[in-house]
């Protein structure tokens, strides 16, 4: 049975967009509506990044080793997917009683997972795998479903 009842929110992101959608149909004939759209601008790391990557002494005469430069465009995705955990928690608190769908490309939506509160978790009813942000609305309802069909 398709769990995509009238009033649950969808929420597709990738870590740099992302869409809330209600469900305004039923189960079987969703009707899905743009609740709330965030975009953060990203520019690849090259764009962000100031120096090279530091260095330190090692012990021994003359030794230096390089450290790991910082992926602040990585790092901008992980923030922007806890910024999304803090606004499905805000909505939870605001009122929200209904179901809740993450659909986010793996990576995002472990991130997302990793800063959910445990009121949001409780709403989850299925976490989608995909990366569905460039899609259209027509189509991010025919994958949820597709989705939650074949899970069922």
């Amino acid at each position: 049975m398709n769990r995509l009842v009238n009033g649950t929110r969808v929420v597709v992101t990738d870590g740099e967009k992302a869409l809330i959608l209600q469900n305004e149909g039923d189960a079987r004939h969703p009707r899905l509506s743009v609740q709330h759209k965030e975009t953060r601008d990203n520019p690849p790391d090259r764009e962000q990044s100031a120096d090279r990557p530091g260095r330190r002494l090692d012990e021994g005469p003359a030794q230096r080793s390089g450290m790991q430069e910082t992926d602040w465009h990585e790092l901008e995705k992980d923030r922007f997917a806890a910024d999304i955990a803090e606004l499905l928690y805000q909505q939870v608190h605001g009122g929200f009683r209904g179901g809740i769908v993450l659909v986010a490309d793996p990576r995002t939506l472990g991130e997302i997972r990793h800063n959910l509160h445990k009121e949001v978790s409780d709403r989850l009813i299925a976490e989608i795998p995909k990366d569905l942000t460039g899609q259209p609305v027509d189509q991010i309802a025919r994958g949820v479903l597709d989705n939650l069909d074949s899970a069922a």
